[in-house]
Protein backbone atom coordinates (compact mmCIF):
# COMPACT_ATOMS: atom_id res chain seq x y z
CA UNK A 1 0.00 0.00 0.00
CA UNK A 2 1.35 3.44 -0.92
CA UNK A 3 0.87 6.39 1.45
CA UNK A 4 1.53 9.95 0.27
CA UNK A 5 2.64 12.10 3.18
CA UNK A 6 2.52 15.87 2.69
CA UNK A 7 4.31 18.14 5.16
CA UNK A 8 6.80 15.47 6.26
CA UNK A 9 9.23 17.93 7.87
CA UNK A 10 6.80 19.58 10.27
CA UNK A 11 6.33 18.48 13.87
CA UNK A 12 3.53 16.02 13.14
CA UNK A 13 4.80 15.07 9.69
CA UNK A 14 8.20 14.09 11.04
CA UNK A 15 6.61 11.68 13.52
CA UNK A 16 4.24 10.37 10.85
CA UNK A 17 7.21 9.17 8.80
CA UNK A 18 7.94 6.74 11.60
CA UNK A 19 4.39 5.85 12.63
CA UNK A 20 3.08 5.17 9.12
CA UNK A 21 6.05 3.10 7.93
CA UNK A 22 4.67 -0.27 9.14
CA UNK A 23 1.46 0.30 7.13
CA UNK A 24 3.06 0.54 3.70
CA UNK A 25 5.40 2.50 1.45
CA UNK A 26 5.49 6.11 2.66
CA UNK A 27 6.17 8.69 -0.04
CA UNK A 28 7.23 11.79 1.93
CA UNK A 29 6.86 14.88 -0.21
CA UNK A 30 7.82 18.35 0.99
CA UNK A 31 6.99 21.69 -0.59
CA UNK A 32 9.93 21.66 -2.96
CA UNK A 33 9.25 18.14 -4.20
CA UNK A 34 11.57 15.95 -6.26
CA UNK A 35 11.63 14.45 -9.77
CA UNK A 36 8.97 16.84 -11.02
CA UNK A 37 6.65 16.12 -8.10
CA UNK A 38 5.00 18.94 -6.12
CA UNK A 39 4.03 18.87 -2.47
CA UNK A 40 3.25 22.60 -2.18
CA UNK A 41 -0.35 23.24 -1.08
CA UNK A 42 -0.08 26.79 -2.43
CA UNK A 43 0.20 25.34 -5.97
CA UNK A 44 -3.03 23.34 -6.28
CA UNK A 45 -2.76 22.46 -9.98
CA UNK A 46 0.77 21.09 -9.68
CA UNK A 47 -0.19 19.33 -6.45
CA UNK A 48 -3.19 17.72 -8.15
CA UNK A 49 -1.03 16.48 -11.03
CA UNK A 50 1.41 14.95 -8.56
CA UNK A 51 -1.26 13.09 -6.60
CA UNK A 52 -2.81 11.72 -9.79
CA UNK A 53 0.61 10.58 -10.99
CA UNK A 54 1.39 8.79 -7.73
CA UNK A 55 -2.16 7.41 -7.24
CA UNK A 56 -1.64 6.55 -3.56
CA UNK A 57 -4.04 4.43 -1.54
CA UNK A 58 -3.85 6.97 1.31
CA UNK A 59 -3.10 10.71 1.34
CA UNK A 60 -1.99 12.09 4.70
CA UNK A 61 -1.97 15.88 4.75
CA UNK A 62 0.22 17.13 7.59
CA UNK A 63 0.98 20.39 5.76
CA UNK A 64 -0.74 23.66 6.66
CA UNK A 65 -0.35 27.41 7.00
CA UNK A 66 0.23 27.60 10.76
CA UNK A 67 1.51 31.16 11.27
CA UNK A 68 -1.59 32.19 13.23
CA UNK A 69 -0.78 35.89 13.61
CA UNK A 70 0.70 36.35 10.12
CA UNK A 71 -2.45 34.87 8.62
CA UNK A 72 -4.28 38.05 9.59
CA UNK A 73 -2.19 39.92 7.01
CA UNK A 74 -2.00 37.03 4.51
CA UNK A 75 -5.59 35.76 4.40
CA UNK A 76 -5.51 34.75 0.73
CA UNK A 77 -2.43 32.58 1.14
CA UNK A 78 -3.83 31.02 4.31
CA UNK A 79 -7.07 30.26 2.46
CA UNK A 80 -5.22 28.69 -0.48
CA UNK A 81 -3.21 26.39 1.78
CA UNK A 82 -5.68 25.62 4.58
CA UNK A 83 -9.01 25.96 2.79
CA UNK A 84 -8.66 25.32 -0.93
CA UNK A 85 -5.87 22.73 -1.14
CA UNK A 86 -7.60 20.20 1.17
CA UNK A 87 -10.61 20.37 -1.17
CA UNK A 88 -8.37 19.63 -4.14
CA UNK A 89 -6.86 16.66 -2.31
CA UNK A 90 -10.31 15.44 -1.33
CA UNK A 91 -11.64 15.55 -4.89
CA UNK A 92 -8.68 13.56 -6.15
CA UNK A 93 -8.93 11.11 -3.26
CA UNK A 94 -12.53 10.43 -4.22
CA UNK A 95 -11.60 9.96 -7.88
CA UNK A 96 -8.81 7.54 -6.91
CA UNK A 97 -10.96 5.77 -4.28
CA UNK A 98 -8.25 6.70 -1.77
CA UNK A 99 -8.41 7.76 1.87
CA UNK A 100 -7.56 11.29 2.97
CA UNK A 101 -6.23 11.98 6.47
CA UNK A 102 -6.24 15.64 7.46
CA UNK A 103 -5.50 17.68 10.60
CA UNK A 104 -7.52 20.57 11.93
CA UNK A 105 -7.60 22.60 15.12
CA UNK A 106 -9.48 23.78 18.19
CA UNK A 107 -9.33 27.25 16.60
CA UNK A 108 -12.49 26.37 14.63
CA UNK A 109 -14.39 27.08 17.88
CA UNK A 110 -14.98 30.45 19.54
CA UNK A 111 -13.41 29.44 22.86
CA UNK A 112 -16.45 30.25 24.96
CA UNK A 113 -17.54 28.41 28.09
CA UNK A 114 -15.57 25.78 29.95
CA UNK A 115 -17.03 22.54 28.58
CA UNK A 116 -14.82 20.43 26.30
CA UNK A 117 -15.84 20.86 22.67
CA UNK A 118 -17.51 17.93 20.94
CA UNK A 119 -17.20 17.20 17.23
CA UNK A 120 -20.76 18.30 16.44
CA UNK A 121 -20.73 21.53 18.43
CA UNK A 122 -21.34 24.77 16.56
CA UNK A 123 -18.15 26.34 15.25
CA UNK A 124 -17.21 30.02 15.40
CA UNK A 125 -13.56 30.73 14.59
CA UNK A 126 -12.09 33.96 15.93
CA UNK A 127 -9.19 34.27 13.48
CA UNK A 128 -8.26 33.94 9.83
CA UNK A 129 -6.34 30.79 10.67
CA UNK A 130 -9.39 29.23 12.32
CA UNK A 131 -11.70 30.24 9.47
CA UNK A 132 -9.41 28.80 6.81
CA UNK A 133 -8.95 25.53 8.71
CA UNK A 134 -12.73 25.25 9.03
CA UNK A 135 -13.08 25.86 5.29
CA UNK A 136 -10.67 22.99 4.65
CA UNK A 137 -12.75 20.68 6.81
CA UNK A 138 -15.93 21.63 4.96
CA UNK A 139 -14.33 21.06 1.56
CA UNK A 140 -13.25 17.57 2.55
CA UNK A 141 -16.66 16.62 3.89
CA UNK A 142 -18.45 18.08 0.86
CA UNK A 143 -16.27 16.07 -1.53
CA UNK A 144 -17.69 12.76 -0.38
CA UNK A 145 -14.24 11.16 -0.14
CA UNK A 146 -13.39 8.65 2.57
CA UNK A 147 -11.59 10.67 5.20
CA UNK A 148 -10.34 11.02 8.74
CA UNK A 149 -10.18 14.57 10.09
CA UNK A 150 -8.41 14.99 13.42
CA UNK A 151 -8.86 18.25 15.32
CA UNK A 152 -6.06 18.72 17.80
CA UNK A 153 -4.62 21.47 20.01
CA UNK A 154 -1.45 22.90 21.59
CA UNK A 155 0.81 20.68 19.48
CA UNK A 156 4.47 20.32 20.46
CA UNK A 157 7.45 18.10 19.68
CA UNK A 158 10.97 17.65 21.00
CA UNK A 159 12.25 18.49 17.53
CA UNK A 160 12.31 22.20 16.75
CA UNK A 161 11.05 25.13 18.78
CA UNK A 162 8.20 24.86 21.25
CA UNK A 163 6.66 26.53 24.31
CA UNK A 164 8.71 24.46 26.77
CA UNK A 165 12.01 25.43 25.14
CA UNK A 166 10.99 29.09 25.26
CA UNK A 167 10.09 28.85 28.95
CA UNK A 168 13.38 27.12 29.77
CA UNK A 169 15.37 29.77 27.92
CA UNK A 170 13.56 32.63 29.63
CA UNK A 171 13.71 30.92 33.03
CA UNK A 172 17.49 30.74 32.71
CA UNK A 173 17.68 34.47 32.02
CA UNK A 174 15.00 36.08 34.20
CA UNK A 175 13.84 35.91 37.80
CA UNK A 176 10.20 36.63 36.95
CA UNK A 177 8.04 35.39 34.07
CA UNK A 178 4.48 36.36 33.18
CA UNK A 179 2.40 33.73 31.37
CA UNK A 180 -1.23 33.68 30.20
CA UNK A 181 -3.49 31.85 32.61
CA UNK A 182 -7.00 32.12 31.12
CA UNK A 183 -6.46 29.97 28.02
CA UNK A 184 -7.07 26.29 28.84
CA UNK A 185 -6.29 23.21 26.78
CA UNK A 186 -4.15 20.09 26.66
CA UNK A 187 -0.57 20.09 25.35
CA UNK A 188 -0.55 17.31 22.74
CA UNK A 189 2.63 15.69 21.47
CA UNK A 190 3.25 15.17 17.76
CA UNK A 191 4.37 11.66 18.66
CA UNK A 192 0.95 10.87 20.16
CA UNK A 193 -0.87 12.36 17.17
CA UNK A 194 1.18 10.28 14.74
CA UNK A 195 0.71 7.04 16.67
CA UNK A 196 -3.04 7.54 16.99
CA UNK A 197 -3.24 8.40 13.29
CA UNK A 198 -1.53 5.16 12.27
CA UNK A 199 -3.74 3.10 14.56
CA UNK A 200 -6.95 4.81 13.42
CA UNK A 201 -6.01 4.55 9.77
CA UNK A 202 -5.33 0.84 10.08
CA UNK A 203 -8.74 0.37 11.70
CA UNK A 204 -10.53 2.52 9.12
CA UNK A 205 -9.02 0.63 6.20
CA UNK A 206 -10.69 -2.49 7.61
CA UNK A 207 -13.88 -0.73 8.70
CA UNK A 208 -14.71 2.15 6.32
CA UNK A 209 -17.68 3.20 8.46
CA UNK A 210 -15.15 4.68 10.89
CA UNK A 211 -14.57 7.56 8.47
CA UNK A 212 -15.35 10.99 9.88
CA UNK A 213 -14.12 13.75 12.17
CA UNK A 214 -12.55 13.19 15.58
CA UNK A 215 -11.00 15.24 18.36
CA UNK A 216 -7.48 14.14 19.24
CA UNK A 217 -5.72 15.61 22.26
CA UNK A 218 -3.89 14.37 25.32
CA UNK A 219 -5.87 13.77 28.49
CA UNK A 220 -6.53 16.38 31.15
CA UNK A 221 -6.27 20.15 30.89
CA UNK A 222 -4.02 23.02 31.93
CA UNK A 223 -3.39 26.70 31.33
CA UNK A 224 -0.28 28.10 29.69
CA UNK A 225 0.85 29.40 33.08
CA UNK A 226 0.39 26.04 34.80
CA UNK A 227 2.10 24.38 31.84
CA UNK A 228 5.09 26.70 32.29
CA UNK A 229 5.27 25.93 36.01
CA UNK A 230 5.21 22.20 35.26
CA UNK A 231 8.07 22.59 32.77
CA UNK A 232 10.17 24.51 35.29
CA UNK A 233 9.44 22.02 38.09
CA UNK A 234 10.47 19.07 35.92
CA UNK A 235 13.61 20.85 34.74
CA UNK A 236 14.67 21.65 38.29
CA UNK A 237 13.99 18.06 39.35
CA UNK A 238 16.37 17.00 36.59
CA UNK A 239 19.11 19.24 37.94
CA UNK A 240 18.72 22.34 35.79
CA UNK A 241 19.91 25.57 37.40
CA UNK A 242 17.34 28.26 36.58
CA UNK A 243 17.17 31.91 37.60
CA UNK A 244 13.39 32.21 37.68
CA UNK A 245 11.75 32.64 41.10
CA UNK A 246 8.21 33.57 40.09
CA UNK A 247 5.88 32.60 37.25
CA UNK A 248 3.02 35.08 37.46
CA UNK A 249 -0.37 34.56 35.79
CA UNK A 250 -1.74 37.22 33.43
CA UNK A 251 -4.95 37.42 31.36
CA UNK A 252 -4.95 37.18 27.58
CA UNK A 253 -5.86 40.86 27.42
CA UNK A 254 -2.43 41.73 28.84
CA UNK A 255 -0.72 40.07 25.85
CA UNK A 256 -2.47 41.34 22.69
CA UNK A 257 -1.76 39.57 19.40
CA UNK A 258 -2.98 40.18 15.82
CA UNK A 259 -5.07 36.99 15.94
CA UNK A 260 -7.51 36.26 18.75
CA UNK A 261 -6.94 32.98 20.58
CA UNK A 262 -9.78 30.86 22.01
CA UNK A 263 -9.85 30.81 25.80
CA UNK A 264 -11.42 27.35 25.94
CA UNK A 265 -9.40 24.88 23.87
CA UNK A 266 -10.63 21.79 25.68
CA UNK A 267 -11.50 18.97 23.26
CA UNK A 268 -13.79 16.06 24.14
CA UNK A 269 -12.03 12.98 22.72
CA UNK A 270 -14.51 10.32 23.79
CA UNK A 271 -15.67 9.64 20.22
CA UNK A 272 -12.10 8.88 19.16
CA UNK A 273 -11.41 6.70 22.19
CA UNK A 274 -14.59 4.66 21.74
CA UNK A 275 -14.32 4.27 17.96
CA UNK A 276 -10.72 3.06 17.98
CA UNK A 277 -10.38 1.47 21.42
CA UNK A 278 -7.92 4.04 22.75
CA UNK A 279 -6.97 5.49 26.11
CA UNK A 280 -5.39 8.91 25.69
CA UNK A 281 -2.64 9.53 28.30
CA UNK A 282 -2.51 12.60 30.54
CA UNK A 283 -0.77 15.55 28.93
CA UNK A 284 1.99 15.43 31.57
CA UNK A 285 3.24 12.06 30.27
CA UNK A 286 4.16 13.37 26.85
CA UNK A 287 5.52 16.66 28.13
CA UNK A 288 7.76 14.91 30.68
CA UNK A 289 9.13 12.62 27.98
CA UNK A 290 9.77 15.57 25.68
CA UNK A 291 11.54 17.45 28.47
CA UNK A 292 13.81 14.48 29.17
CA UNK A 293 14.81 14.51 25.51
CA UNK A 294 15.51 18.21 25.20
CA UNK A 295 17.18 18.55 28.60
CA UNK A 296 19.60 15.76 27.66
CA UNK A 297 20.84 17.82 24.72
CA UNK A 298 20.93 21.25 26.38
Amino acid sequence: MSILLLGPDGQVGWELRRALAPLGEVIALGREGTDGLCGDLARPEALADTVRRLAPKVIVNAAAYTAVDRAESEPELAQHVNGDAPGVLADIARALDAWLVHYSTDYVFDGSGDRPWQEDDATGPLSTYGRTKLAGEAAIRDSGCRHLIFRTSWVYAARGGNFARTMLRLAAERERLTVIDDQVGAPTGAELIADVTAHALRCALREPDLAGSYHLAAGGETSWCAYARHVIDVARAQGQALAVREIAPIPTTDYPTPARRPLNSRLDCRRLAQAFGLSLPPWQHGVDRMLTEILDVR
